[in-house]
């Protein structure tokens, strides 16, 4: 139906604008900072309130026109919605908690507010695969399906090397690993975006209780 197509068209075009204003975001600071060895917070906090800042704010209001659209779409058996709402919604709260609290400046120690907008980042890299890997399961989805389960296989791999990047590996391109984890999981959404933009609202009938 037209709302649901409404729908999945604005959360790829918010898709869309949040991923042309990270690049302008990267092409606004020193130049002098690697985009292998830094992190996209490590960018954006050369630049507080600037593109990446508000490419973020962008991406997580896209997740919630999605969302919006998911439950548009009727029941999504066999896997429960609330889970996937959740997992959805601590993605969008991170990438918004992430935006509004910067990480410390490259070659700086960590402060609390460091540790925050880390922290919150984790929680979002780590839900929204998770959330993908439900929504896979959805029968309003189906035709999206593989797409999506090999994009979050892919993305929890990208996460991993991270995570050897962050700590053993003395943050060996840890920017190159952290960006490809983003595009994957930036990727996820614009399949469920895109699934939507085809998806029917489900048509819900009540049936009369006996002696009514």
């Amino acid at each position: 139906m037209p709302g649901t197509r409404s729908t999945g068209l604005l959360a790829l075009g918010g898709i869309a604008l949040a991923a042309l204003l990270t690049v302008i975001g990267h092409l606004e600071v020193n130049d002098d900072l690697n985009p292998w060895a830094l992190t996209v917070s490590d960018f954006a906090v050369s630049d507080r309130g600037g593109a990446i800042d508000v490419a973020m704010v962008v991406l997580a209001l896209a997740t919630v026109a999605l969302l919006y659209g998911l439950r548009r779409t009727g029941p999504p058996q066999p896997t429960p919605a609330r889970p996937t709402e959740l997992l959805l919604g601590a993605w969008s709260a991170g990438l918004l908690l992430a935006a509004v609290v910067p990480t410390n400046e490259p070659g700086t120690a960590m402060t609390t507010a460091a540790y925050l907008h880390r922290y919150a980042s984790v929680v979002a890299f780590l839900a929204l695969p998770a959330a993908g890997w439900l929504l896979a399961r959805r029968r309003d989805l189906a035709p999206a399906a593989r797409t999506l389960r090999t994009l979050v296989v892919l993305s929890l791999a990208l996460a991993a090397a991270m995570i050897w990047s962050a700590y053993p590996g003395d943050r060996l391109l840890i920017g190159l690993a952290e960006r490809l984890l983003i595009l994957t999981e930036v990727a996820v959404l614009g399949t469920v975006a895109v699934a939507l933009t085809r998806t029917p609202v489900a048509r819900w009938s009540v049936t009369p209780a006996r002696g009514a």
